[in-house]
């Protein structure tokens, strides 16, 4: 028996345990206190599944961040690298290069509106940072608004415009920014009842928002198209084409951030897409080659584009289109057209995961709401349903989440967790069997959840 890389278990085992040891010696772990630590050990991964150090199999429910979209390992994006790294592995962004250019036309065709000129970044964190400063050097203004429950990255600006407690050891009051209260039907702000009043108070909201800032003095309004992390909190119909006509009013840059939500997580290529609106910038990464190579970009609206014609973009970055990355992008988009993955991502979600789910809320005392499009699913676990007390505290854990996950991991499954919610988000590519595999292996948890409500 061998796994996936060839590796016998035997080998896995002793790859895995120096592994280990390298990283707690060396390794500087991201958003953890060091100390305490004890990192799983990840020694090989196909499709939809990873083995652990100690050779266990698991259904990778997290799409590890969200990002591995077309699943682990897929030929055809592997093999795309191997052939790019033989015939040129790296040249400047001032440089044409073939990989960086078809990329860049394959995900212009593919945005929303006119936004057909592609800035290419590293990431995610960095494409928010340029479609900010875009936004803020073509209008001269410097505020950003941005919600609260949000996600924007772990750099400078983009942390600060993030509207999670991962933002606050970052944030000095200085960045510009201003967040506000997006919709949020279950744990609404506006003491909403119904979507419909959702949408129209959370707008007038926004609009007061602008008006005691001043419009004047806002350069952009940047919200996740489905808040990712913070939830996967769907927005009500209406609310994105109302923040799209109050940016139209106040003259402010709209800028839709389709890090993690996009190239087909919610089985759309975009989540704008399911509420046909155009931004005039739009954030990428992630599934844009499903992580294979670090890469992500801003999609450019032609009047934004135009502030730069005779002026420089005062930003670039040494990376920038990294044919390696570009040639993984290139070949992760057609692999999604030719084998027809966002659409099996929205056949999965309506079909299997979205009833699966629903009938899991039915008979856990645990499941407050369950929500999302797609693959893109959170799943709410309250104390109290009637009081919709969380079974872990906004910014944190508790032993109850604790030990469900543990109970998911134990029988064979990966799950995505923030908080009180567990977040079932696998590969776009997942099958019937494999999302029913995971749906059971969720309701076995989540009797360990309900063993903490009231």
């Amino acid at each position: 028996m061998t796994l996936p890389n060839g590796l016998t278990p035997e080998a896995a085992r002793e790859k895995a345990a120096r592994a280990y040891e390298l990283d707690r010696k060396h390794v500087f772990h991201s958003w953890s206190a060091q100390k305490s630590l004890d990192p799983m050990v990840i020694t090989a991964a196909q499709g939809c599944y990873v083995w652990d150090g100690d050779g266990n199999r698991l259904l990778d429910f997290s799409s590890q961040m969200v990002n591995t979209n077309i699943g682990h390992q897929h030929p055809k994006v592997v093999a795309a690298i191997q052939e790019q790294a033989a015939m040129l592995c790296t040249i400047g962004p001032a440089y044409v290069n073939d990989a960086r250019s078809e990329a860049a036309r394959l995900i212009a065709e593919r945005t929303p509106g006119e936004l057909n000129r592609i800035f290419f970044t590293n990431g995610g964190a960095d494409a928010v940072e340029h479609a900010v400063r875009m936004a803020r050097l073509h209008t001269g203004r410097y505020k950003v608004l941005a919600r609260y429950r949000s996600y924007h990255g772990g750099t400078e600006t983009a942390v600060n415009l993030t509207g999670d407690p991962r933002r606050w050891p970052n944030d000095h009051g200085n960045a510009g920014v201003v967040h506000f209260f997006g919709p949020f039907l279950y744990r609404s702000h506006f003491h909403a009842t119904t979507e419909a009043e959702e949408t129209e108070r959370a707008l007038q909201h926004l609009e007061q928002t602008i008006a005691l800032e001043g419009p004047s003095t806002i350069a952009a309004v940047i919200l996740e198209s489905v808040p990712g992390t913070a939830g996967i909190m769907v927005p009500p119909p209406g609310y994105l084409a109302g923040v799209r006509e109050l940016c139209d009013k106040y003259g402010i840059v709209f800028i839709a951030d389709e890090v993690m939500a996009g190239f087909g997580r919610t089985g759309e290529w975009f989540a704008i897409d399911h509420f046909d609106v155009a931004p005039d910038l739009l954030t990428f990464a992630k599934g844009v080659n499903s992580g294979y190579v670090p890469l992500g970009g801003v999609a450019i609206a032609p009047h934004i584009a135009a502030t730069f014609d005779d002026r420089a973009y005062p930003g670039g970055l040494t990376y920038s289109g990294h044919p390696l990355a570009a040639a993984a992008a290139v070949a992760t988009i057609t692999a999604m057209r030719e084998e027809r993955i966002v659409e099996n991502a929205a056949d999965m979600g309506e079909r299997v995961i979205g009833p699966g789910l629903r009938e899991l809320a039915e008979r856990h005392p645990s499941v407050g709401e369950v929500r999302g499009l797609g693959v893109f699913w959170a799943v709410e676990l309250v104390r109290d349903r009637a009081t919709r007390e969380p079974l872990a505290p906004y910014g944190g854990t508790s032993p109850a989440m604790n030990e469900t996950v543990a109970a998911a991991k134990a029988a064979g499954l990966l799950l995505f967790v923030n908080f009180n919610r567990l977040h079932v988000v696998p590969p776009c590519t997942i099958s019937e069997a494999e999302a029913k595999e995971g749906l059971a292996i969720l309701d076995q948890a989540l009797t360990v959840a309900d063993s903490h409500t009231v």
